[in-house]
């Protein structure tokens, strides 16, 4: 499907447009939320999957397969990431994602998580120059499919990246996402927009901004500092707010029936693959402590949908929200 997202600027006489990526959240932004911010949005030039460890099995998991299969995400671009440190589990699982008919992906090299990281994997691995350098090697000299890789700065120390990205030039990237944060850091502090600048410089390959867009205003001072970027990833900013995008690109704002409409769909639709009330939940209080933000005077209500056991509860907070408050502009 061919997005058509309108002019964003013109930088040194070039008329720039604007991509975006929806970034991969664990738990949240998997197949059946995909489907829907698709149906009711369309802004969004690729979507990531949440990511899949790779290894020597010849089969996925049931939830990895449901996840990535094309039939579960027709009409909208994915691209599958891998989260591995083994270059021989990466090919070996590209293969089979190939076969899926996917020609893109994704290497997990971003990932904060203690038990990532202590593992030597996600930005974790960040902390192993010279075996990334290998690591990248044999993947690209096998060159299964096209690779793009969603990266930290570094694990410790921000100047680590000024190694990294010399490692990073020796191959064909497709896309260098880059989260200017180190593992550290995981979502605290600011992004380090100097080294991102830097990167735009030193990077042979072409580079994707992802990091703290939260509204439009986050948007319009990012694209002033940096008009020559074309490519955003948003994760956060977009659970908060499914229509950034198209507030952003054609200036449409989310419209309260719209969001009803659409976590209706999310909601249904989850109804039909989990079993009771407690996994339903689950799913829609995580969605929930983002969207949230959208409205006006809502803790009450944010407290009413944490408390929910049962459905009942939940329809009640949630229609009561929707009546009584309205979207933040």
């Amino acid at each position: 499907m061919i997005k058509l997202n309108t002019i964003k600027c013109y930088y040194k006489g070039a008329i720039i447009y604007m991509n975006f990526y929806y970034a991969p959240m664990e738990g949240l932004t998997g197949y059946i939320y995909r489907n829907a911010h698709n149906t009711f949005f369309n802004n969004i030039d690729k979507y990531f999957s949440p990511f899949i460890v790779a290894n020597q099995s010849d089969r996925f998991t049931t939830r990895e397969l449901n996840d990535i299969l094309p039939e579960n995400n027709q009409g909208l671009l994915l691209i599958p990431q891998l989260l591995t440190n083994n270059a021989k589990d990466f090919i070996h699982t590209s293969r089979k994602i190939k076969i899926m008919g996917y020609n893109e992906v994704n290497l997990n090299l971003g990932c904060p998580s203690k038990t990532v990281v202590s593992k030597n994997k996600g930005a974790g691995f960040l902390s192993k120059p010279e075996e990334l350098d290998v690591f990248l090697d044999e993947i690209f000299t096998e060159s299964i499919t096209k690779i793009s890789l969603k990266i930290r700065i570094g694990k410790d120390k921000p100047e680590e990246f000024y190694d990294l990205i010399k490692i990073f030039n020796k191959y064909p990237i497709e896309e260098l996402i880059i989260h200017p944060r180190i593992q550290k850091d995981f979502y605290k502090n600011q992004p380090n927009l100097k080294i991102f600048k830097d990167a735009l410089i030193l990077s042979k390959n072409p580079v994707c901004y992802n990091g703290d867009i939260f509204t439009i205003k986050d948007y319009e001072k990012f694209s002033a500092d940096f008009p020559s970027v074309d490519t955003l990833m948003i994760g956060r900013g977009l659970l908060a707010n499914p229509a950034m995008a198209s507030d952003i690109t054609n200036n449409i704002i989310l419209e309260k029936k719209l969001l009803k409409d659409f976590h209706d769909r999310i909601y249904e639709d989850y109804k039909k693959i989990l079993y009771g009330d407690k996994n339903v939940l689950f799913k829609m209080k995580e969605l929930w402590f983002y969207m949230i933000r959208t409205f006006s005077n809502n803790e009450k209500y944010a407290k009413r949908i944490k408390k929910s056991q049962r459905l009942y509860d939940y329809d009640e907070a949630v229609s009561s929200l929707f009546k009584e408050q309205d979207i933040l502009s």
